[in-house]
């Protein structure tokens, strides 16, 4: 017969490292939701591009939109996941690799647009129109999902009038 000092408990988690159990309590919570947000907004566009411009333009729609939609669906979405991923460095260092980041994305779109310029191979008004409206989507979405995040705020100074 086993004592119950002798069992484990279920869950085992490290004393110093506390259980988040709600959205609220979570510092990271509205940059989840964020980038949640801004993938399901990229992939309503790119479904709505999808079903716009392949039918009308045929297989270039098709790489227009793609292209469009991957060059303007990361460059926006890489933000989202540095910070997420530097979340716990110093402020030197998260500051680091969004600029380093950032730097690696305008070389890639400068390279890709450099790339496929003189190629016939997708439709310019679909990757145009695709790109741009990535942006604005993932961009809005993402808004969208960080003020929509339900956040503790206390008033440590007690500045704030009643």
């Amino acid at each position: 017969m086993s004592v119950n000092d002798e069992n484990s408990p279920a869950d085992e988690s490290p004393a110093d490292e506390p259980t988040v159990k709600h959205e609220w309590d979570d510092p990271a919570a509205p940059l989840w939701n964020g980038l949640k947000y801004g993938v399901t907004g990229l992939g309503v566009l790119l479904v709505a591009g999808l079903l716009i411009f392949w039918p009308w333009k045929g297989t270039p729609g098709l790489w227009g939109v793609l292209i469009g939609a991957g060059i303007g669906g990361a460059f926006i979405l890489i933000t989202v996941i540095t910070i997420l991923l530097t979340r716990n460095a110093l402020p030197a260092v998260v500051m680091g690799a969004l600029m380093g980041s950032y730097l690696v994305k305008v070389v890639a779109a400068i390279a890709v647009t450099a790339l496929i310029k003189d190629m016939d191979f997708y439709h310019k008004g679909a990757l145009a129109t695709t790109l741009i409206g990535a942006i604005i989507a993932v961009l809005g979405a993402e808004l969208w999902g960080v003020m929509s995040t339900r956040q503790t705020y206390t008033d440590s100074d007690g500045t704030t009038a009643q």
